[in-house]
């Protein structure tokens, strides 16, 4: 059984926690993040440190515990520093521009893909010479990474030439092509 639950999260300067029965609210320097509060585990802010606490008897309990404090450990660096993934577009013709609250992709299709980023996600391009690559940034780790996943789910990239959208750090094995 993993312990993850057991340690306590520090808090950063600028980084307020406030816990109650029903939810759980952080504020920091770069926005605001609430989830709900489960029965199972109670959350205790300590000082400059946040500790999750089984509560006995309930049915999940072990298995909640480790769950919020990782939730609850993903609010607070996402308010204090937040999150980014990066994307890059592989592929001739391949490119991608931001247009305000809009990414629109040049992805090898009929027709331009726009994608509409959700509220608390931003996304830059570099200037054109170069703009093959996505940066997404946002303060929840989950939303951030949901919005990668759905661009790059307009073309992933294929085994054969490994054009399309992938993650920057993702490694694409390429595939023999068929032989005479």
């Amino acid at each position: 059984m993993s312990r993850v639950g057991k340690n306590p999260i520090p808090l950063p300067a600028g980084v307020e926690v406030r816990a109650d029965a029903r939810e759980i609210n952080v504020k920091g320097p770069l926005g605001t993040l609430k989830m709900a509060a489960n029965p199972a585990v109670s959350v205790v802010v300590e000082g400059k440190s946040v500790r999750c606490e089984r509560v006995e008897g309930v049915e999940n309990g072990p298995a909640l515990w480790g769950t919020m404090r990782a939730n609850l450990n993903n609010m607070i660096i996402g308010v204090s520093r937040g999150f980014e993934k990066k994307l890059t577009l592989v592929g001739v013709g391949y490119r991608a521009q931001a247009q305000g609250d809009s990414l629109n992709l040049t992805l090898g299709f009929s027709h331009p893909v726009v994608h509409k980023m959700p509220a608390g996600v931003k996304v830059e391009t570099p200037p054109p010479p170069n703009n093959t690559e996505i940066l997404i940034k946002g303060v929840d780790k989950q939303q951030v990474g949901q919005v990668a996943a759905e661009i790059r789910a307009y073309r992933s990239p294929e085994p054969y030439k490994g054009k399309g959208v992938r993650y920057a750090d993702e490694v694409v094995v390429l595939k023999e092509t068929k032989k005479k």
